[in-house]
């Protein structure tokens, strides 16, 4: 059978990233939409489109009978699931085979055998992987999990059986963590998979995650793909990707992808699949990893295998389900270069990254700029479009960035060139904190594990940290900003009698600190000291692009710019800035003006988030202290605990369990 027509019962990113592919082998696809995304890329994209139901997953794209209807309905022989949703369903697979609909995956029998983390650690036993040290069976509750937990030792990891993508899983450092996680990820569980089964097993001290791609045909061909560090993580859903991994040695990669072959083998498996193994940081030999779980589908961060492989995994899918070979060895696989990933969240890393929702009033993604002082190859994997909306109902990643290098280097560089130009408004993002990331000395020299992110920011994420040159600098681009605006207004006809020039003397207020900037020119002075710049930027320009050095340009610097009542912000590098840019003469006069105070608002417990009160704990009258858990929201498919971030005594409750809550709204008063 040779297919013609590809259904892709995904949305997003994904969907529109197997269209391309599809379309390039000149195959037609079909989109499936709820009726949130009736407007989405992906539906304008796919030849054909049908709608499947309304907005909530569980109600549209989770239905497989829909997706099987849908496939009669156009004429569709084949389906790609993607990721996420029906893609790891052995009764999905069976269900397309039982009504000769070619499924784009593996055999329903290896979907089984490995969708379940308990039953998958087992047969990787059999096949000789490394196994990491735990409890094998289902746990029944909080009192079994805590007398199993003091068998194996703290600290321990809950994770759901049927677990993927991050959910469901919780570390417990003592008894008391462990008592109170336990029914939070229970509740995860069977919300996200409808299967409650818990297991523990031992956490990994200074754990590396790593996984390895495999990829087999349905003649017994199978090969692995390298390694993709995927360490960076919070709340164990992963931020960075790469590959390859900087920790990796070429005996590792060979002893991992020989394990991740012979687990694939041993289920008999085709198409692409991932192996995911845990690695201690601490064991310099590099044998210390164990077995995971094994991803029967396409994963979120392929694109950094196919950079440095020259393959496309979703063809490589398309293909196998025809029934052709690999036409790959093992010896054939070459490694070229470095490719890293970033996830572009919908959140407010400066908020705890709580989700965030609402309209792209812009959107514009990087391009890739030419030339041979450009530090690497720019992708961007999307699904979304300027004007279109992240859903409460979904996953809240916008798009994926990725960047290839001839080196690891160069790859970071890239990346954080290409955050500077990524524009997005009208709802909160991450994009600051993937740049911070990117520049942080201990992600550039490769020492990581999937403790980064809560090792380095344990306070939380208040924008990277800028030297004081680079503050410098941007007090410089502010004043040439404010010079240019206010050259244009005296351009307007017959608003002066003749041309009055610019002021050239200007204060500028940037983080605290007031420097004294002045233009002539083509020189430029910041606290009376000579700055070397190129500046390219005309009023109106979203971005300007600018250049520093003393002998010749030594970095360059696109800076997002947005003008303020008094100044512009200023975003580049990881961090927003708000400067106050006033001519000389008037800066003197700034000191009367008086600064409006924010109201306080600690006595309330406001929603941080659009999403579902679950659980509230408290009622009124009653007593609480600081950080104690007063109530539980569930947004985007995560819970989120919300604390007391004062003591008192709760005066009124604004809200019960069940409740729609919108951003900011109060669920609870208190009174000290």
């Amino acid at each position: 059978m040779t297919i013609s027509k590809i259904l892709i019962a995904n949305r997003g990113e994904i969907a529109c990233r197997v269209i391309r592919t599809a379309r390039r082998m000149g195959i037609a696809t079909v989109a499936v939409y709820s009726e949130a995304d009736s407007r989405a890329p992906h539906v304008r994209q796919a030849d054909e489109a049908v709608l499947i139901g309304p907005p909530p997953a569980a109600q549209s794209y989770l239905l497989a009978d829909r997706i099987i209807e849908a496939c009669k309905a156009t004429g569709a022989d084949a389906v790609h699931p993607g990721y996420g949703f029906l893609s790891e369903r052995e009764s999905f697979a069976r269900l397309c085979a039982d009504n000769d609909i070619l499924f784009i995956g593996p055999p329903p029998q290896a979907i089984a055998a490995m969708g379940d983390k308990i039953e998958s650690k087992k047969l990787a036993q059999k096949a000789g992987v490394n196994t990491v040290p735990g409890h094998a069976d289902a746990i029944a509750d909080s009192d079994q999990a805590i007398r199993i937990a003091g068998q194996i030792g703290y600290p321990v990891m809950m994770k759901a059986s049927a677990g993927g993508g991050g959910k469901g899983m919780r570390l417990a450092w003592s008894e008391a963590e462990l008592r109170e996680g336990f029914p939070a990820v229970q509740r995860e569980a069977r919300a996200s998979f409808g299967d409650d089964r818990i297991l523990i097993e031992k956490f990994i001290e200074a754990p590396r995650h790593i996984e390895i791609q495999v990829l087999g045909d349905q003649h017994g061909n199978i090969v692995h793909l390298g390694e993709r560090e995927c360490s960076i993580q919070r709340r164990h859903q992963k931020v960075v990707e790469e590959a390859p991994s900087p920790f990796v040695t070429p005996a590792m990669r060979k002893a991992m992808g020989e394990q991740a072959v012979a687990l694939a083998r041993a289920v008999g498996y085709y198409s692409a699949g991932t192996v995911e193994f845990i690695v201690s940081g601490n064991d310099p030999t590099g044998q210390g990893f164990y077995f995971l779980e094994m991803n029967t589908r396409l994963q979120v961060e392929h694109p950094v295998t196919e950079m440095v492989t020259g393959l496309d995994l979703v063809e490589q899918m398309i293909r196998v389900a025809n029934g052709e070979t690999l036409g790959l060895s093992q010896d054939e696989v070459t490694l070229d270069g470095w490719a890293m990933e970033t996830r572009i969240y919908a959140e407010d890393p400066y908020r705890g990254f709580l989700p965030s929702t609402g309209r792209l009033v812009r959107y514009t993604p990087p391009v890739q700029i030419e030339g041979e002082d450009r530090p690497g190859t720019v992708r961007v994997d999307d699904g979304v479009s300027e004007g279109g909306e992240v859903s409460m109902f979904y996953d809240p990643m916008i798009a994926k960035l990725v960047t290839h290098g001839e080196t690891r280097e160069a790859a970071i560089d890239a990346q954080i060139d290409a955050l500077d130009r990524y524009e997005i408004t009208g709802l909160n993002h991450n994009i600051d904190f993937l740049s911070a990331l990117m520049q942080h000395e201990r992600f550039r020299v490769g020492t990581i594990t999937t403790g980064f992110i809560a090792e380095e920011y344990p306070d939380g994420f208040t924008g990277a940290p800028a030297s004081a040159e680079h503050l410098r600098r941007l007090s410089a681009v502010a004043a040439f900003a404010s010079m240019a605006q206010a050259d244009r207004a005296r351009r307007v006809d017959g608003q002066l009698d003749g041309r009055l020039p610019p002021p050239t003397d200007w204060q500028v207020r940037l983080a605290g600190v007031d420097h004294d900037v002045v233009i002539q020119g083509d020189d430029v002075t910041v606290d009376g000291e000579p700055l070397v710049m190129a500046l390219d930027y005309t009023p109106g320009d979203r971005i300007m692009e600018a250049a520093f050095g003393d002998d010749g340009m030594d970095e360059e610097l696109a800076v997002q710019i947005a003008p303020t009542r008094t100044g512009w912000k200023l975003t580049a590098r990881g961090a927003s800035h708000i400067a106050r840019v006033l001519p000389a003469h008037v800066a003197a006069h700034a000191i009367h003006m008086i600064e409006r105070e924010p109201p306080d608002l600690s006595r309330f417990l406001l929603s941080p988030m659009p999403g579902r009160l679950v659980t509230l704990h408290v009622g009124e009258g009653d007593r609480v202290e600081i950080g104690q858990p007063l109530a539980v929201v569930e947004a985007m498919k995560m819970e989120n605990i919300l604390r007391a971030g004062r003591s008192g005594t709760v005066a009124k409750i604004a809200a019960t369990a069940g409740d729609a809550l919108t951003l900011d709204q109060m669920i609870l008063e208190l009174t000290p």
